[in-house]
């Protein structure tokens, strides 16, 4: 037997010559001509080419179009959307995409060359793709419930519907029987007046084996008590039927038929019309004599006056609506009459087709050029079936056949077997939906069995078909007709089998190879999982789990009901090796009680095992490379693929769920060589790089706890999950770093010591006040903190909340240091250039800058990303996310205004020292006036340079070099001394303030020792004018008589001026002279006159 994948192999045997001469037509630039597939379809009539050529009579013949980049390809034979998509993904191809110039250029040129008048399926790039999961929530719906209590025995409801005679009748409705009653009851009875039992549907409690039994009257004839649901207070879909012609009746019971006959013994009639239908009671009377109450709720009920089919009851129970088809009663019109001890509630319905039901079943094809020569695209219903054209780039299409071409004239030793096994039969000659059991099950015991007649290794080839024949056979349908358990676990078993042999280690080389055209490994995984999905229906119809296991692979499919007790759902890898730790993904006990809570009564869990993908997949590129980010510590040298992969897929009552999971992975333990391994939890993303398959993310995954050889995971989806290794080299040696360590907290130490000392100077010594002094005082308290929350960071890294505010807090006040250094710049840029602003406007402004800045940037970065705010081993913002953008951005903002400010200081002070220089010093002085420019242009920036935060900027090229690492360690750790320094110690308005404290003490000190009566006298004392206590000239003339070689003396007054602040003096000093007499008076102003 040859299947299709095969037949193009076969057939290139006999024609290989002939590819060869078309091979060689094809140019590089656009080509329109006919090429071989890798999958044959035959000829649709009216197919026919322009420009004259071969006919296209062979089975074997595309329409293929080549541009520079991309491969067109149209499958002439009509799918659904669904299967046209999944057909060109085993071509490794793509539908063409929805307004995407060039794929619209390449399906309208297809589609004039064929003279096709069809539309074609195309790709909406609007629409998410691959969303199989749905929400736990979508699949409910709220429906109006009659509740019927334990306690009333007269609660009914009456259809407010006039019957007509019925030919053939089917009743549907969602029961849920109250576990507590066990007697005989009628969930609905209609009633006619010529005839009260004319169709009636009881049950009754089977307490032994916890069911509810079913029985139907029809026209009086009591059906058998055989058909049933278990009473486990669920709902559950009971549907009745029967017809006229031949007396056919059926129970069905959550889409399943229960029970079903006919009468032949007696000549049945129709049901009689204008009758009366009841919920919930018996009719002893025509509409009266209530004796077998139902206790429980009735909801959905909906009357047919036809016999619904299979399919038809598989749709509503899907909870969507019949078409073309009307109801003698519908529930949706309420058209009821309820007894007042029936009570209206409201019920959480499971709807497993609400989701499909409520997204639109149409889907996007071309139709060609409108009449205004515009490209025409419409909507057509899904399932319809239409031609296709698949896209895929052209390295891929010429390297997919070269390889095949290769078979064609050297046949490996795989191919070779296994045409001898295929014979001449042919299955698959064209793209179809789905591949019958035989032909799946046909097609893998021929691939396992050629596998195991061949010795030799396979080629690169034989893994491109294996890849495709696994896609394929995937495809199986997940409801076949007398197939069992047994068979459905021997096809998985093949199935697991002749993936195992693809992506063993064996193989990794050839993968090297494959992946130009296969996209990889991941392709085997795509199809694992969705066999095991169309499989699993049947696997566990008889048990509760399954296990499939070969060397590489391991399956589970395992089903729990959720009862009272939900257990936490663990399954783990092989132990290899002896390892002390097993690769193991779980589900909580919580989900579980979260997924009985929302109404699911059964979870299926499909997870799947791979221990050899590390090996293959680490020779591949497409590992991704997160960002670059290095703190000169160590340096990135890109990713690795360090573990097994595990998948999860969780089923709640057959519908695909999303749901959080907790996994655990071994991988390379750290290595003492230089090199270190940082864990990152990852998945493969089918639909982030759809055309070459996918590719690893960490989206919605974190890291839980690490340690030497393994990393445990959380992730807030299903899917394939790995760990990643993100490899660095260290680039500082344990001593640099702990002598950097060292250097850091001492400088915060000192720094910290200087900061606090110049806030005391600020604060004590009465420097007045100004814009610029409240300026540096906020710059020094945001240092402060910064510093301090810095020194103590390391011990809050233990505790993940203490460390968290602390990161919080780290973060805004070292950027409030830089928003005040901002501020420093254009407060400095105002005294340059004229600002035309109040001193009082400005400082709100210069507030709200400072402050208010800071704190709106880090409440809106930790809103926005929480979870990946804080770096995993220490307390700092996460420089392996963009939240470190959060700080580096705004620095660097304020680094490039404030070395704007600073270019300008340096022109306004040089060009000043310039002018004076000009008119103090003589033109030929050059050199000093060299001096003092150089000296002019210095001096700014050795004091601007702390405030206005400039020295961060060798923070930039910190990881080049260790020494670069020392200084910017001296550099920014001992800001605090410099500020202290530079504007304390060498302030002059504190230096001032600081003399000024000085005088006023001797001051003091000097009046205490004089004789102050004179000066300051009481108010008993007269006060003389202090001219009067002068001496005379005469006196003066005669003491410098007496006295000649007396040195001069002086005389110093002190006097207590009430026109001036407190405690603030005048002192006179009178010194006398050789010539006239001299009076000196010297006086302190006080601060803030």
């Amino acid at each position: 037997m040859c299947t299709g994948i095969l037949k193009g192999c076969c057939s290139d045997l006999k024609k290989g010559q002939r590819q060869q001469q078309q091979e060689q037509q094809q140019q590089n630039n656009t080509v329109v001509g006919r090429s071989e597939p890798t999958q044959p379809w035959p000829k649709r009539g009216g197919l026919d080419l322009e420009g004259g050529g071969e006919e296209l009579g062979s089975m074997d013949s595309a329409l293929v179009h080549m541009t520079g980049d991309s491969v067109f390809q149209l499958i002439n034979a009509s799918l659904s959307f669904q299967w046209a998509e999944r057909f060109c993904r085993t071509q490794f191809s793509l539908l063409t995409v929805k307004q995407m110039a060039e794929d619209e250029e390449g399906a309208l040129l297809l589609l004039k060359r064929s003279q096709l008048r069809e539309p074609v399926w195309v790709t909406d790039p609007n629409k998410p793709r691959g969303g199989e999961s749905v929400p736990v929530f979508t699949q409910y719906e709220v429906l109006p419930t009659l509740s019927f209590s334990l306690e009333s025995k007269e609660g009914h409801a009456r259809l407010d519907t006039l019957f007509p005679p019925l030919q053939a009748v089917t009743v549907c409705a969602r029961v849920q029987w109250d576990h507590r009653h066990d007697q005989v009851s009628t969930i609905f009875s209609y009633a006619a007046p010529v005839f009260i039992n004319e169709f009636q549907l009881r049950g009754r409690a089977d307490g032994a084996d916890r069911k509810v039994l079913l029985a139907l009257i029809v026209q009086g004839h009591h059906c058998p008590y055989k058909a049933y649901f278990p009473n486990d207070g669920d709902w559950h879909q009971v549907c009745v039927s029967w017809r006229n012609s031949d007396g056919l009746w059926a129970i069905h019971v959550d889409g399943q038929i229960r029970d079903t006959g006919s009468r032949v013994d007696t000549t049945t009639r129709d049901i009689h019309g204008a009758g009366i239908f009841i919920v919930g009671q018996d009719q002893d009377s025509f509409g009266g004599d209530f004796t077998e109450p139902f206790v429980g709720n009735v909801t959905d009920l909906n009357v047919w006056n036809a016999t619904l089919g299979e399919a038809q009851i598989h749709t509503l129970k899907a909870c969507r609506p019949l078409e073309n088809l009307d109801a003698v009663f519908s529930w949706s019109s309420r058209n009821l009459t309820l007894h007042e001890d029936a009570k209206e509630v409201q019920a959480n319905i499971y709807c497993p087709g609400l989701h499909s039901q409520k997204q639109k079943e149409e889907c996007e094809v071309l139709e060609g050029w409108s009449s205004h020569n515009t490209t025409q695209y419409s909507r057509q219903p899904c399932s319809q079936a239409l031609p296709f054209v698949c896209r895929t780039s052209k390295k891929r299409y010429l390297a997919m056949k070269e390889l095949k071409g290769g078979q064609s004239y050297r046949p490996s030793p795989f191919m070779s077997h296994l045409m001898q096994v295929t014979g001449d039969s042919q299955v698959m000659e064209e793209p179809q939906a789905a591949m019958s059991w035989d032909q799946a099950s046909q097609l893998l015991n021929i691939s396992q069995h050629a596998l195991s007649e061949t010795q030799e290794p396979l080629e690169a080839a034989d893994v491109l078909s294996l890849v495709q024949i696994l896609s394929r056979a995937a495809e199986v349908p997940s409801v076949a007709v007398n197939e069992s358990g047994a068979t459905a676990e021997l096809l998985s078993q093949q199935f697991i089998t002749v993936a195992d042999s693809i992506i063993s280690s064996d193989n990794a080389h050839m993968w090297t190879v494959v992946k130009e055209v296969a996209s990889g490994p991941m392709s085997v995984v795509r199809s694992i999982d969705r066999m095991v999905s169309n499989l699993n229906p049947l696997l566990i119809a008889d048990r509760d789990s399954v296990q499939i296991q070969s060397s590489n692979i391991k399956l589970q499919v395992q089903q729990k009901s959720l009862g009272q007790t939900s257990e936490t759902s663990n399954f783990c890898g092989p132990n290899l090796d002896n390892s002390t730790g097993l690769d193991c993904i779980s589900l909580s006990s919580q989900q579980m009680e979260e997924l009985q809570s929302n109404g699911f009564r059964k979870v299926t869990l499909l997870n799947t095992w791979y221990g050899s993908l590390h090996e293959i997949l680490n020779t591949d590129e497409k590992i991704i490379t997160f960002p670059d980010v290095s703190d000169g510590t160590q340096r990135s040298l890109g990713t690795m693929l360090g573990s097994s992969v595990i998948s999860s897929t969780v089923l709640g009552d057959g519908q695909p769920i999303s749901m959080p999971v907790r996994f655990q992975l071994q991988h390379k333990e750290q290595n003492p060589t230089g090199l270190v391994y940082q864990p990152i939890c990852a998945f493969w993303d089918f639909n982030l790089m759809p055309e070459d398959g996918g590719s690893w993310s960490s989206y919605g995954c974190e890291v839980l706890s690490t340690r030497e050889d393994s990393t445990t995971c959380s992730c807030n989806h299903t899917t394939n999950f790995a760990i990643l290794l993100q490899i660095y080299e260290v680039e500082r040696n344990p001593e640099d770093e702990k002598a950097l360590q060292m250097l850091t907290f001492t400088g915060c130490g000192v720094s910290l010591c200087g900061l606090i000392l110049t806030l005391i100077l600020f604060t004590a010594v009465g420097v007045p006040k100004s814009d610029r002094t409240t300026v540096h005082k906020n710059l020094i308290v945001a240092l402060a903190m910064g510093q301090l929350l810095l020194m103590f960071s390391d011990w809050a890294s233990a505790n993940h909340e203490a460390c968290m505010l602390v990161t919080a807090l780290l973060h805004l006040f070292f950027m409030a240091s830089f928003s005040w250094m901002l501020v420093e710049g254009l407060l400095l840029w105002s005294k340059v250039v004229s600002v035309n602003i109040s001193e009082e406007r400005r400082m709100r402004f210069y507030y709200a800058l400072g402050w208010g800045l800071p704190i709106a940037i880090v409440t809106v970065t930790l809103m926005v990303s929480l979870n990946k705010y804080k770096a995993e081993t220490h307390c700092w913002l996460n420089i392996e996310s963009n939240v470190i953008w959060a700080f580096v951005g705004p620095v660097l903002f304020v680094l490039a205004v404030n070395t704007v400010v600073l270019c300008r200081v340096v022109m306004v002070t040089v060009s000043s020292a310039r002018r004076r220089a000009k008119m103090l010093s003589p033109s030929c002085a050059s050199k000093p006036h060299t001096f003092d420019l150089t000296w002019a242009a210095t001096r700014p920036v050795l004091i601007l340079l702390p405030v206005l935060g400039l020295t961060w900027l060798c923070g930039v090229l910190v990881h080049t070099s260790p020494a670069v690492a020392y200084l910017f360690i001296i550099l920014n750790a001992f800001q605090g001394l410099y500020i202290f320094l530079v504007y304390a110690v060498y302030n002059s308005e504190v230096r001032s303030a600081i003399r000024r404290i000085q005088e006023k003490r001797k001051a003091l000190s000097f009046t205490n020792c004089s004789q102050p009566i004179s000066f300051l006298p009481s108010q008993r004392t007269p006060v003389s004018f202090w001219a009067q206590s002068l001496p005379s000239p005469s006196s003066l003339e005669s003491s410098e008589a007496s006295y000649p070689n007396t040195s001069t003396t002086s005389s110093s007054l002190v006097f207590k001026n009430e026109s001036f602040r407190k405690d603030s003096f005048v002192s006179f000093s009178i010194r006398p002279s050789s010539g006239n007499q001299v009076v000196e008076l010297t006086a302190f102003k006080p601060s803030g006159c």
